[in-house]
């Protein structure tokens, strides 16, 4: 095993590890420290991997946007499936990521609030992470419009504003309701997708 195989692998424990450590004592307490000794390793030997937990945070938020992202994008480029069916898909898609991150997603929270508590902007920082995200759906509504799937559709930018209202609802859910499961959102998005296909397409479909 090569050693940067083994650097990567000794660099995703230490961010699983770390998330525990953000999970219990939340952002604002969680040191370079108590991190470390989670670890079973020295501060040193810690920042041998990671500067600071600003950026061991930002690199376990960066993984999980990331992965997501590729899988989205795989969804957005299938030919074969209509625009429609794609949103769909890709709300399944992610729910269930943000089901199997809630622990992540609890600490996104915390770190939002107290960001916003200090005089920053969370909306715009979330918006930074999601831009690439936000431009694949504009892209699917687009070429929704384009093929005839989406006739009843004004607004791009508005169309993906509402699918992250919807999304933003289910980890709402998720961390502050404290729900098991983010349900919903499909049944959410099925009459909301049906609509942009307007009343033509929907008789088609019955």
């Amino acid at each position: 095993m090569s050693g940067q195989i083994v650097h990567e692998k000794r660099k995703q424990e230490i961010l699983e590890k770390a998330l525990d450590v953000f999970i219990e004592e939340g952002y604002e307490d969680t040191t370079f420290q108590k991190i470390a000794e989670r670890c079973g390793i020295t501060r040193t030997i810690l920042y041998l991997y990671f500067d600071n937990k600003k950026q061991i945070f930002a690199e376990s938020l960066k993984r999980f946007l990331g992965s997501l992202e590729s899988e989205i994008a795989v969804v957005a480029h299938d030919a074969r499936v209509d625009s429609g069916e794609k949103l769909l898909k890709i709300g399944d898609m992610v729910v269930e990521a943000c089901e199997k991150e809630s622990k992540l997603l609890s600490v996104v929270m915390d770190y939002l609030l107290r960001f916003k508590a200090s005089g920053g902007t969370p909306d715009e920082k979330v918006r930074r992470r999601t831009v690439r995200m936000r431009h694949i759906l504009a892209d699917i509504v687009i070429e929704g419009k384009r093929r005839g799937d989406f006739s009843e559709v004004s607004s791009v930018k508005g169309t993906v504003e509402m699918f992250f209202a919807l999304v933003e609802a289910a980890v709402f859910r998720l961390v502050v309701l404290g729900r098991p499961a983010a349900t919903g959102l499909r049944e959410a998005l099925s009459p909301f997708v049906q609509s942009m296909r307007g009343a033509a397409k929907a008789r088609t479909e019955q």
